[in-house]
């Protein structure tokens, strides 16, 4: 059980005309099993606005802002240009880029970071990131990367001086396949979601839509890799407890946070399952509180689909005491996408909250 504050009724929106995207007979009609994709992507789903008095759209960031982490003095990493099969993207050419911005700035702005040499920049193509800070204060930026559509995961340092990456190292792994997010558990650990089982895009599509929970969790160190959890439809986001004790893991097609108990062995078990009625996916913990924000797809048909007169919305959740028999769970943001498209993730630090899209623009806000 679980409480919603400004709880939403959720109302679907009658349809008159016949020749919607998700009635339109294709290649895969006779056997795709429509009615549970239709579930699993929340096709009917419609969402009342709910409004933050102080936000305004970051200039510069304009081809998405997929995921977003900030360290504990207030500097967050952007990552952006995001292109995934399916998905839409406003610069499908042009390479993925990191952006930084300082939130004890009075007023914020993104900050493109410069990536050293050698690194193959024109593949450049971010998708989930996560810091590690070192005993000896190292900044480590890990950032899954999909170059000709494969996963791999970089290895940053970040050198506050000049405002640059240093390419470190580039991780590549046969249980890496279709790597969505990270969180870093040391200089060169950290566990990863593979959000299908399949890197190839028409495997990946009936995947999905046969709804095979074929998608995984894995650890990775240089000594041991090996998946850790499994039996997801589509593991997303992923992040850990301030404590330490618990990675969080959304599953963007079963509308669901999963809390995983961490092992010694670093081996993962389930402990708890939190339901919601939301494409949920990127996850980020406030380090003070515990609470868990989260960017979500209230509709992804709208996402998949991007209909310029029926565009994907956004949705930012904030889950308190996830581990009682109650948490909370509070509608903190809601955009038809007239604002906003496509929210993947949602980020707090010091009452500033930053949101980020898949392929769309970034809002920053004054809570």
């Amino acid at each position: 059980m679980y409480c919603i504050r400004q709880e939403e009724r959720w109302r679907g929106r009658k349809k008159t005309e016949t020749n919607h995207w998700w009635q339109r007979e294709t290649p895969f009609s006779s056997f795709v099993p429509k009615l549970d994709a239709r579930n699993r992507l929340n096709a009917a789903r419609e969402i009342d606005p709910v409004t933050l008095p102080n936000c305004q759209l970051i200039k510069g960031i304009e081809r998405g802002s997929e995921d977003i982490d900030i360290l504990p003095n207030g500097v967050a990493f952007i990552s952006s240009g995001l292109k995934y099969p399916g998905l839409k993207s406003f610069a499908p050419d042009k390479p993925g880029e990191i952006f930084l911005m300082d939130l004890n700035e009075e007023k914020p702005r993104a900050v493109e970071l410069r990536i050293s040499r050698g690194f193959d920049l024109a593949s450049f193509n971010p998708h989930g990131i996560s810091t590690y800070i070192d005993k000896d204060d190292t900044v480590y930026l890990f950032v899954v990367n999909h170059p000709h559509q494969k996963s791999t995961v970089e290895v940053f340092k970040f050198v506050e001086d000049d405002n640059s990456l240093v390419h470190l190292k580039t991780i590549r792994h046969d249980l890496l396949i279709s790597v969505n997010d990270i969180v870093a558990m040391g200089p060169d650990s950290f566990y990863a979601t593979n959000d299908h089982y399949f890197s190839d895009f028409i495997l990946m599509f009936l995947e999905m839509f046969l709804g095979l929970t074929w998608s995984n969790v894995v650890y990775y160190s240089p000594k041991e890799v090996k998946e850790v959890a499994a039996g997801f439809y589509s593991a997303n986001g992923i992040n850990i407890s301030p404590d330490k004790k618990y990675i969080y893991v959304a599953d963007i097609l079963d509308h669901k946070v999963h809390v995983m108990e961490k092992h010694a062995n670093w081996n993962l078990t389930h402990a708890k399952t939190l339901q919601l009625d939301t494409l949920v996916d990127n996850l980020s913990v406030d380090p003070d509180t515990g609470d868990i924000w989260t960017g979500c797809h209230p509709n992804g048909m709208k996402l998949f689909y991007s209909d310029p007169e029926n565009l994907p919305a956004s949705e930012v959740l904030r889950i308190q005491n996830i581990l009682s028999e109650e948490p909370v769970v509070t509608r903190v943001y809601a955009d038809d996408g007239s604002v906003l498209q496509g929210s993947s993730v949602a980020s707090v630090h010091g009452g500033k909250l930053l949101i980020g899209t898949v392929f769309h623009r970034a809002l920053y806000c004054e809570l």
